[in-house]
């Protein structure tokens, strides 16, 4: 009988583009490749975009008719950025293997450069075009740690991403590769990553939930645009119409900005109302007058050193006054202020902020409740993220929640859903939600707040708890405290549990005494 072949799925794209991409990094550390690899990808973008619309131009047919395809406004009425000679994607891949460039850089001066000089004044000439990039772009394609002939490859690689019509290519397969690269590359920057990436399934779920259709979308620690991206997918994803939504952010890191600016882009949404400055949110508000439909953010943990003794009486904390050592309350009563009349917010904190009563954070969890803000708390599982091992939750808030149009009234009540068992591990580090239990949690929150849901506790998943109940537990929200403990659970037989318990331990004591024995053998017969 012939032996049948064995069949080997083919890896995504983006993941074979990835293990190439790194194979060429080489002795550059991976917080600094990001900028190359990203920039890169970014270049080719838009590059694509303007040589679609420069070919429609050259035809000169229909509306195009005389049309100049060197006339900058042509590209900037279809929102297209304009790509001068020198920064088009053919001109680079057609010089990657060359050690001797002419360009003319953006002053006007014939200078000879090597492939990376030829790239950076690239993104010079693109920053001088369009004045949306003024500040955006990465120039760091000259160092002398990044190897020439590894550059051209890389250009050669990223030129050759993905086949099909230059629309698909740029807008859907470069997105997608981009995004992809945000987090494996915050993967491997470890701690350092999560300070500009918030894990895919985190953000999913936030969106799932919230589910922003249309209004104002405002993230005030943005990092790179996850949330705005996100978002944008999912009214993509529902047959909405994108420019339903119109997006605001803040980030206080210029480098993280600049990812934001350029994944923002690559996607063709507008980010002219995602704002950076050096002192952040809280000392220097960008949008003080902002008042958002949605707010989606992944604060960070804890942060002592926010600037809370320049804050003590701001007009935002209306619900007490955040402690000078922890910034958690700070962030929720900021959001809380940005919000509209008819306003929600779905937000990532530390799972202490669950249950702290120190420095007057009980007072303010209290507050909370008590003015009918909190709609659902979900306990998040560990592992999530990349930044830091503290355990977290979601906190989701509604300005509006006595119910209207397909919601119910919900203001005696708040839904706990406890999902510390769900997702799978991705390596010994990571743990990621599955579409599945994305799936499950906001569909529960769904069927919980809307008119005629057909919502029922579940114990040990989920409950929606009176507020009694929640004044019984002096005002702690751990989701745990709430929904009990699972049906399989309550039906737990100790003695059959002890016994197979004690069955495995003497096992692995007699396997111990047998290895104890042969290392002892072993031992004897080296001579000295």
């Amino acid at each position: 009988m012939a032996k049948q072949k064995k069949v080997v799925a083919e890896e995504p794209l983006e993941k074979q583009l990835w293990k190439t991409a790194d194979k060429l990094r080489k002795n550059i550390d991976a917080a600094e490749y990001k900028h190359i690899v990203l920039g890169l990808i970014f270049l080719k973008y838009i590059s694509d975009s303007f040589e679609e619309h420069y070919a429609r131009l050259l035809a000169g047919e229909g509306e195009y008719a005389g049309a100049d395809p060197e006339d900058k406004d042509e590209y900037k009425a279809e929102n297209v950025f304009f790509v001068p000679e020198y920064a088009r994607w053919q001109f680079l891949q057609n010089h990657g293997k060359s050690s001797q460039i002419p360009v003319k850089d953006p002053e006007g001066k014939d200078v000879i450069v090597g492939i990376g000089g030829a790239v950076d004044n690239a993104m010079d000439w693109l920053e001088k075009d369009n004045p949306p990039l003024k500040g955006v772009l990465p120039k760091v394609f000259a160092r002398q740690n990044l190897d020439p002939t590894s550059l051209g490859e890389l250009i050669d690689l990223v030129g050759n991403i993905a086949l099909g019509s230059v629309k698909a290519r740029s807008a859907d397969v470069l997105g997608r590769v981009f995004e992809y690269f945000l987090g494996e590359f915050a993967l491997a920057e470890g701690k350092k990553g999560g300070q500009f990436y918030t894990p895919r399934s985190v953000v999913e779920l936030l969106v799932a939930m919230l589910e922003p259709y249309q209004g104002r979308v405002y993230d005030p620690c943005c990092g790179s645009g996850g949330m705005f991206v996100h978002s944008e997918k999912f009214v993509t994803e529902h047959q909405g119409r994108v420019n339903d939504i119109s997006i605001y952010g803040q980030e206080s890191n210029q480098t993280t900005w600049r990812l934001a600016k350029m994944n923002l882009a690559i996607r063709g949404i507008d980010s002219s109302q995602v704002k950076w400055n050096s002192e952040g949110s809280f000392l220097n508000d960008a949008h003080r007058d902002l008042k958002a439909d949605y707010i989606i953010a992944n604060p960070p943990f804890n942060v002592s050193d926010w600037g809370g003794e320049l804050l003590r009486t701001d007009g935002r904390w209306k619900y007490g006054v955040p402690p000078t050592g922890n910034a958690n309350f700070g962030w929720m009563q900021h959001f809380i202020h940005h919000l509209a009349p008819t306003g929600q917010a779905g937000v990532v904190l530390a799972k202490g902020a669950l249950t702290s009563k120190s420095s007057g954070e009980g007072d303010i969890r209290r507050a909370l409740v008590e003015a009918g803000l909190i709609d659902c708390i979900v306990n998040l599982p560990a592992k999530l993220f990349l930044n830091t091992q503290i355990p977290a939750g979601l906190w989701f808030m509604n300005r509006n929640r006595q119910g209207g149009g397909k919601f119910r009234d919900r203001r005696g009540e708040i839904l706990f859903i406890d999902a510390r068992n769900l997702g799978f591990l991705v390596n010994r580090r990571t743990r990621e939600l599955s579409d599945d239990d994305i799936r499950r949690i906001a569909d529960t929150y769904h069927a919980w707040r809307t008119e005629g849901g057909s919502y029922e506790d579940v114990p040990g998943f989920c409950m929606a708890a009176p507020l009694a109940r929640v004044q019984e537990l002096d005002y702690v929200l751990t989701p745990g405290r709430y929904v009990g403990l699972p049906d399989d659970e309550d039906e737990f037989d100790f003695t059959e549990r002890f016994t197979t318990l004690r069955a495995e331990l003497e096992a692995q004591l007699r396997e111990e005494s047998a290895l104890n024995e042969r290392i002892a053998e072993n031992m004897a017969r080296i001579k000295i």
